[in-house]
Formats: structure tokens, sequence, C-alpha cells
């Protein structure tokens, strides 16, 4: 029997009118931009966090664009590191293909799936045969509401029927290689994780999946590690360093990363 895999961190360029921004993720709407919230924006561009991830060989990091005027620095991001970054924020069937063109390793969807809020098996299916599976990251980002996770689209302002379950995972992993799952709820607030969507998320998902929302420590990583049993990955955020926190830092987490990447690497072989 395989020695169990080990939770590892995923970095994250959140983009919010071309700049990496860290947003308190329930508070992004185009409707209301006065509501916006925002914990940090960053002197450096997309791309120079590109190259910061790839000198520490940090991979599987997703590249978000927070709604319009961001094509831009997303592309620059993957140019600094082709073929090591995901890429998601208003992609469909029309331009997933050129996203990977572009240098993206994979592309993430989720409003697209979800025309007039109503999830759409037929869109996934197209979405995946025209880029492969392999090639495709659907993002069940959520909130809770009377104990049920509901998938929220739109910059998580708009919540959907559709429930994330063990049910609903099966169903979308016939299609893509991974699941971003955000708890938007919890994002941007540094105040701790969503502790039971972990822990159902390494009993549910049998597809790499990444894990956002409210990681403020780095013992989170370990936190993370058990709940799910190292089924699920996470990103840090807000309290980085990097992203002017002070709760975590960056070097750090990138030397406990290299430790657990080396031992998965390891067991795999």
């Amino acid at each position: 029997m395989s020695a169990p895999r080990r939770s590892l961190f995923r970095p994250c360029i959140d983009l919010h009118n071309g700049q990496v921004k860290q947003i308190v993720g329930g508070t992004l709407s185009e409707d209301s931009p006065d509501t916006l919230k925002t914990n940090f924006i960053a002197r450096q561009s997309a791309a120079e966090f590109a190259q910061i991830y790839k000198e520490h060989n940090l991979e599987g990091g997703h590249v978000i664009k927070l709604g319009p005027g961001n094509d831009e620095a997303a592309l620059q991001a993957l140019s600094a590191w082709p073929d090591k970054l995901q890429v998601g924020g208003g992609i469909n069937d029309k331009n997933a293909k050129s996203w990977i063109n572009a240098g993206a390793s994979k592309v993430i969807v989720t409003s697209y799936l979800f025309p007039n809020g109503q999830f759409s098996l037929e869109r996934l299916r197209d979405i995946s045969n025209t880029i492969g599976r392999d090639h495709l990251v659907v993002d069940v980002s959520c909130r809770r509401r009377e104990g049920k996770w509901l998938i929220a689209m739109n910059k998580w302002q708009d919540i959907t029927e559709l429930e994330v379950s063990k049910e609903t995972l099966d169903i979308l992993s016939a299609y893509c290689s991974e699941f971003l799952i955000h708890a938007a709820d919890v994002e941007g607030l540094c105040q701790g994780i969503d502790q039971e969507l972990v822990k159902k998320l390494g009993e549910w998902v049998t597809i790499p999946t990444t894990y956002a929302g409210g990681a403020k420590d780095i013992s989170d990583l370990d936190l993370v590690d058990t709940l799910s049993g190292g089924r699920v990955d996470l990103t840090y955020g807000s309290a980085l360093d990097m992203f002017g926190g002070t709760q975590v830092k960056f070097e750090e987490l990138v030397r406990e990363n290299a430790i657990r990447q080396a031992e998965n690497n390891k067991n795999s072989t």
C-alpha cells in the first residue's frame, strides 16, 4: 500500500482592473462597485508574481480575471511561465482554446456552465470536447445556505441551485481534470478555512482539487492535509506577506511545500 499524498500549497494571482489584488470574496459586484473591499493592491505586475512562482517551482497556480480589463495582465503572466499556470474568468467555449494556445496549462470555468443560472451539462461537454478534459478545471466555488454549499457564479454574486455534493462532483469530474473551490463566504477574511467543507471534499473528490478561502496560518496546510486526507491542496491569499499580510511568510511556505512535494514524488515512484 502506497503512502498517502500530502496536501500542497497552490499559488494564485487575482486580477482586478489589470492589477494584482486581494479582495474580500463576497464584495465584488459590477452593479455595486462601492461595496468592494480590497485587502491589498500589489506594486508588482502579474508577470512578476508568475516569475516568483517559476523561481520556486510552484506549479498549479491559478490566474483569475475578476471582471474586464485583465486580459493583458493575464497574458503577461502566462508568458512569464508558459504551460504552468491556469487561467479563469470569462472563459467559454469560444475563447478557451486561445488561452491554452497563449500558454495556460488549463482553463477554469464556472459562469459559462450556468446560462440563466441553470447548470448545462451540454455546455460542460462542449468545452471539454473543445479543449480536452486534461485542460479543463471546473470552479465550483460556493456559498453556504441552510446547511448546504451552493455553487456561486458571476464573481460569487449569483447563487445557483446546484449543490456541491459527491453526486455533483462525480458528474463534473467526468469532463474535467481538476476542481478549484473558493469558499466565497470566508474568502479574503483571514479568519480560518471552512473546515467542514474541506473535510467533505476529502471524502468526495476523485481528481486534483484546490481549496481557497480563509487560510490564516501556515498550520492551515497541515489542517487541510488532515481534514482531507491529503486529497485537497490549499491556496493562501490575503494572509501572505507577499500580498500585504502578516500571518504567513511566503518563504516559509515555499520551504514546507518543497518538503511535501519531495515526499509525494518519492511515494509515487
